[in-house]
């Protein structure tokens, strides 16, 4: 069994996340494999905050639970099995609907279909306070994406090739998830006290983010039968 350094897990809006359908992939079978996103993003872990809308058995007996989990501009799609213990174990103590912390490998299933999805590795409950707080963070990273995309490095070139990329539509993504969580501050705001948290938000993030530095090979299993369907 080898051991690799794990990759940094990358904050990323659904909108852009279910846009991609670009895999990158150097040879060798065990090489990482990376989606690149519209904006020039190239991951291969992310992490999401948004609200566990549901959970269910993909089939019986399998073993595999399909996850959807949403935040201000879309929904994010995932599978969880026994090959992700700590994750697995948290998904079957929490109902929806619940506010979550995802901390997800990146996959891409080509098929009659090009879709992108998760394999969460942890899972926590967060407070709409992380909730909010990731949104803005979100929304700084994929503005500084759409700066680089005008720039044009080396991966927004090709982002730009492959996608033809509006980044209009992305500017107003942006204002969306900015808009709806600020909505929400103010329904707060005329109830209760307003008190700056955020030092301590931060603090939480970073805790459910990246704890370890180092992860182990993994085994995959196939899901091209549940995806096909």
């Amino acid at each position: 069994m080898t051991i690799r350094k794990r990759e940094v897990a990358r904050r990323i809006f659904a909108h852009e996340f279910n846009n991609s359908t670009y895999k990158i992939q150097d040879e060798g079978e065990k090489s990482p494999v990376y989606v690149l996103t519209p904006l020039g993003l190239k991951c291969n872990r992310i992490f999401i905050v948004g609200a566990l809308l549901e959970k269910e058995e993909a089939k019986p007996d399998s073993g595999i639970w399909r996850i959807r989990v949403s935040d201000p501009t879309g929904v994010f799609m995932g599978f969880v099995g026994r090959y992700q213990p700590e994750a697995f174990e948290s998904l079957l103590e929490i109902e929806p609907p619940e506010l979550v912390a995802i901390t997800a490998k990146v996959r891409i299933f080509e098929g009659s279909r090009i879709m992108v999805f998760i394999r969460p590795e942890s899972i926590s409950t967060v407070t709409s306070d992380v909730r909010d707080y990731w949104v803005v963070e979100t929304a700084k990273a994929t503005i500084e994406r759409i700066k680089r995309m005008k720039e044009g490095n080396e991966d927004a070139k090709l982002a730009k090739q492959i996608y033809s990329t509006d980044l209009e539509e992305y500017k107003n993504v942006v204002k969306q998830a900015l808009l709806t969580i600020m909505e929400g501050f103010i329904e707060k705001a005329e109830e209760t006290e307003i008190v700056d948290e955020e030092e301590e938000i931060e603090e939480e993030i970073e805790e459910l983010e990246d704890i370890d530095e180092f992860e182990f090979e993994e085994e995959e299993w196939d899901l091209s039968e549940l995806l096909e369907d």
